[in-house]
């Protein structure tokens, strides 16, 4: 699992396509988690749940155990980050095509 910050702005993962984005200072929000600004430890946090999720789709117990440790700095349980993790799934590294407009 690889965390990656590209020029201290974005964080993404070679796991998921999830990301984190700075949005000034210490402030960060993470795809997953929208209208949540977090601090960068926890973005790197919410950034490693987000992994740990795509890379089984059942977590063991032992895995559960580790992401109730890392979603309690999140504030939530486990349960309710690997929901989010996935209710939240959306490929923002694609580009958006531009819609046509007809001016008629």
């Amino acid at each position: 699992m690889a965390i990656e910050v590209v020029s201290a702005s974005m964080m993404t993962s070679d796991e998921t396509t999830h990301m984190a984005r700075c949005v000034g200072g210490d402030r960060w929000v993470v795809s997953w988690l929208p209208g949540r600004t977090l601090t960068g430890q926890q973005a790197v946090t919410a950034m490693t749940i987000a992994s740990t999720v795509a890379n089984s789709r059942i977590p063991t117990t032992t895995e559960w155990a580790i992401l109730d440790d890392l979603a309690l700095e999140l504030g939530l349980t486990a349960r309710e980050a690997v929901y989010m993790v996935a209710q939240e799934n959306h490929d923002y590294r694609k580009t958006v095509k531009p819609r046509r407009r007809s001016l008629e």
